[in-house]
C-alpha cells in the first residue's frame, strides 16, 4: 500500500471532508478488484471514507488486505436492482471498469453499464461521479475502445450528477499492462522491428499520480461537470519510453525500426507472442497508441492541485516500478483482471455432476513431509517455480495457447510466494484457497470446455498425503476429442507432477530441519 507515500514521503493529503452531520462520506467503487481500483480503495479508507465496493465475487474482494474494511455489494453494473442498492447513501461514485474484449459486443456492454449506473446515481442523488477514461485527440478517428470510453464519459456528463472525467494515457507502475508491455518488449528484443506508432508522442503518468487525481476528484466544487486531461511531466515518443526503460533496467538502448506494414491487428499478435499480455488486452492497448496522446491543456491544475513534490517523471516511475518487482511488493497487477471470453463458472460440487459428462484424472502420493511443508510447495507452484513435470510439454501447451490468442504460461504470478483467491497463475486462475489444505485452479487457457486442477495437502500419520485432481467438463464433440487427444500425455504430466511435488516437500522439510539444527548449534 506504499505507492502513494514511498519513496518520496508523500502523504495522502487529500482527506475526506465530513458531511454536514459530521459523519464520514461514503464512496462507492466499481472496479475495486482491478489494477487502479485495488490501489484506490485502501487509500480512500485511509483518507477517512466509508467505502462500499461492487463486485461479482465477494470472496475475491475478501482476499485483498483491505477486504474486511469495506462493505461489499455483490452483483453487476448492468443490473438495475443491484445498482439501486449499491448507490444508496453514496456521496462519490468511482467508475473504474471497462470491457477489454474483442468484437463489437463490448461497446454495447459498456453503454448499457454506463446508462444503468448513471440512472441509478441520478435517482439516488449521488453527489459526484468520477470516471477514469482515456487520453485522446479530438480531431482524429478513435479506436473502438477509446471511442467507447469517450461515450461512457459523455453518458455520465449528461446524467445530471456532477461528473469529473479524468482522461489518462499510458499508466506506469509495477503490474500495469502498459508498463509490462514496455518492459517485455524492451527486454526480449535487442533489435526492435516495431509499428510506426513508436514515433507517436505520448504523455505517460505514474500510477501514484493517477491515484492522487482520483482522490482529489472527490473534492472538486459541486458545479464542476466536465472532462479534463491528466498526464505526467514528460512527453515522449513510444520508442523513447522503451529506451528510457532500458536505461533504468541496466540494458543497452535498443535500435528501433518503424515498419508501416504492422497493422494494429498484426501488432497485437506480435505483442501477444513476445510479452505476457494476451491478445484480448494487447489489441486495445495497441489501438490506443495509433494517435498521439498528449494533454491538450492543464485545466486540471485549477481543480486538483499537483502533489507538493510534483508529478513523477517517467524514468523515476519506471525506477519505482522495477524496485517493486524486485522486492516482490506489487500491490495490484493487470493479472488481477479476469480474462474475457473465458467461462468463469466455479467448479460444481461432486453431487451436481450426476448426468453430466465429466473426465477426471486423480493422483495421490504419500510423503514423509508434514502437511505445512507440502503446502509450501503447493502454494509456490507455477511462475518461476514451474509445474514439477515435463517442462517441455508444459511449454508446448503454453505456446499452443498463445498462438490461438490465449494467455499461455508467460503470465506467471503476481507474487513469488503468496496466492489469494482471484490471482492469475500462468494459464490458471485461483478459484478457491483453503490455507494449508486446498488450492483449486480454474483454467483460462483456450479449451473446448471447462477445466479445473485441485491440489490438496492432508495430514497422514507422521507425514502427509498429496491429492491431485484434474476435472474437465467437455463442450460438445470437440471437448471429448480434446480430452482423448491429451490423455496419453497425462501419464507424463500429472503422474510426474504428483511425484515431484511430494519429493519437493520432503526436500523443503530436510532443508528446514538442517536450518533448525544450525540455529540450535549457534
Amino acid at each position: 500500500m506504499d505507492d502513494l507515500t514511498a519513496p518520496t514521503g508523500r502523504e495522502p493529503e487529500l482527506r475526506a471532508e465530513p458531511r454536514a452531520d459530521g459523519s464520514a462520506p461514503r464512496a462507492l467503487v466499481l472496479g475495486a478488484t482491478g489494477y487502479i481500483g485495488g490501489r484506490l480503495v485502501p487509500r480512500l479508507v485511509a483518507a477517512g471514507y466509508r467505502v462500499r465496493v461492487l463486485a461479482r465475487d465477494a470472496a475475491r474482494v475478501g482476499a485483498f488486505p483491505w477486504g474486511a474494511s469495506v462493505e461489499i455489494v455483490e452483483g453487476d453494473a448492468t443490473d438495475a436492482s443491484t445498482m439501486t442498492d449499491a448507490v444508496d447513501d453514496v456521496d462519490v461514485l468511482y467508475y473504474l471498469v471497462h470491457s477489454m474484449s474483442a468484437g463489437s459486443s463490448f461497446e454495447d456492454t459498456d453503454r448499457r453499464a454506463a446508462r444503468t449506473v448513471a440512472d441509478a446515481a441520478s435517482a439516488a442523488s449521488v453527489g459526484r461521479i468520477v470516471y477514469l477514461g482515456g487520453l485522446h485527440p479530438d480531431d482524429k478517428e478513435l479506436s473502438p475502445h477509446l471511442r467507447s470510453r469517450v461515450e461512457v464519459g459523455e453518458a455520465f456528463l449528461r446524467s445530471g450528477v456532477p461528473t469529473l472525467v479524468l482522461q489518462a494515457g499510458v499508466v506506469i507502475g509495477a503490474g500495469s499492462a502498459s508498463f509490462e508491455m514496455v518492459r517485455h518488449l524492451t527486454e526480449v528484443l535487442p533489435y526492435m522491428p516495431a509499428p510506426k506508432w513508436v514515433r507517436n508522442r505520448i504523455q505517460p503518468i505514474a500510477v501514484r499520480d493517477v491515484l492522487h487525481y482520483l482522490l482529489g476528484a472527490a473534492r472538486v466544487p459541486a458545479e464542476v461537470n466536465r472532462a479534463v486531461d491528466i498526464g505526467g511531466p514528460d512527453v515522449l515518443r513510444y520508442g523513447q519510453m522503451m529506451n528510457g526503460y532500458a536505461l533504468e533496467a541496466g540494458l543497452h538502448q535498443r535500435a528501433i525500426a518503424a515498419l508501416p506494414v504492422l497493422t494494429p491487428r498484426l501488432a497485437s499478435h506480435w505483442v501477444n507472442l513476445v510479452t505476457p499480455i494476451p491478445r484480448a488486452i494487447a489489441r486495445p492497448l495497441v489501438e490506443s497508441l495509433q494517435n498521439e496522446c498528449v494533454m491538450k491543456d492543464h485545466d486540471v491544475d485549477a481543480l486538483i492541485p499537483r502533489p507538493d513534490d510534483g508529478l513523477m517523471p517517467y524514468r523515476e516511475a519506471v525506477r519505482l516500478a522495477l524496485s517493486r518487482l524486485e522486492e516482490d511488493t506489487v500491490e495490484t497487477s493487470w493479472l488481477d483482471a479476469e480474462v474475457l471470453g473465458v467461462p468463469s463458472d466455479p467448479l460444481p460440487s461432486d453431487p451436481d455432476w450426476t448426468g453430466r459428462t465429466v473426465f477426471t484424472d486423480a493422483r495421490s502420493v504419500e510423503t514423509t513431509a508434514p502437511p505445512e511443508r507440502l503446502w509450501a510447495v503447493i502454494e509456490g507452484i507455477g511462475g518461476e517455480n514451474g509445474w514439477y513435470s515435463s517442462p517441455v510439454l508444459w511449454a508446448i501447451r503454453g505456446w499452443m495457447d498463445r498462438l490461438v490468442g490465449g494467455v499461455g504460461l508467460a503470465r506467471g504470478r503476481r507474487s513469488r510466494g503468496r496466492l489469494t483467491v482471484g490471482d492469475a497463475l500462468d494459464f490458471w486462475r485461483v478459484e478457491a484457497l483453503e490455507e494449508g489444505t486446498l488450492l483449486r485452479l480454474r483454467a483460462e487457457m483456450k479449451v473446448p470446455g471447462l477445466a479445473w486442477l485441485e491440489l490438496r495437502a492432508t495430514a497422514d500419520g507422521e507425514g502427509s498425503r498429496y491429492d491431485q485432481r484434474a476435472v474437465f467438463f467437455p463442450k460438445g464433440l470437440a471437448g471429448r476429442l480434446y480430452w482423448l487427444a491429451v490423455l496419453p500425455f497425462h501419464g507424463f504430466i500429472f503422474a510426474g507432477m504428483a511425484a515431484r511435488i511430494a519429493a519437493a516437500a520432503e526436500q523443503v522439510d530436510e532443508a528446514a530441519d538442517a536450518e533448525a539444527a544450525v540455529a540450535e548449534a549457534a
